[in-house]
């Protein structure tokens, strides 16, 4: 995965991600499977021209949902919340 958009899937836009980015500089975003802090960091700062201070990667697990008597599982996602230097931000929008 050498390629920094292999690794950077898509930003997660959500009330919890907004109030972290307002108040903490904090961006959340879906990476790959497979990927480290390094890499996420390298791809952030080779993307968007800005310096990271801080990564932090959880895995978000698949739950169980249901539609009338058919059952099902939602997708597994692997989350990164990267924390940029003071004064440094990204336009998601």
């Amino acid at each position: 995965m050498s390629n920094p958009r292999d690794i950077i899937i898509r930003p997660i836009i959500t009330e919890k991600s907004m109030k972290l980015t307002e108040t903490d500089n904090k961006f959340t975003f879906e990476v790959a499977k497979g990927t480290n802090k390094t890499q996420v960091r390298q791809a952030i700062e080779a993307i968007f021209n800005v310096k990271v201070e801080k990564v932090n990667i959880l895995n978000v697990r698949p739950k169980d949902k249901r539609m009338g008597k058919y059952v099902g599982k939602t997708n597994a996602v692997r989350k990164a919340i990267v924390k940029l230097a003071e004064g440094q931000t990204i336009n998601l929008f």
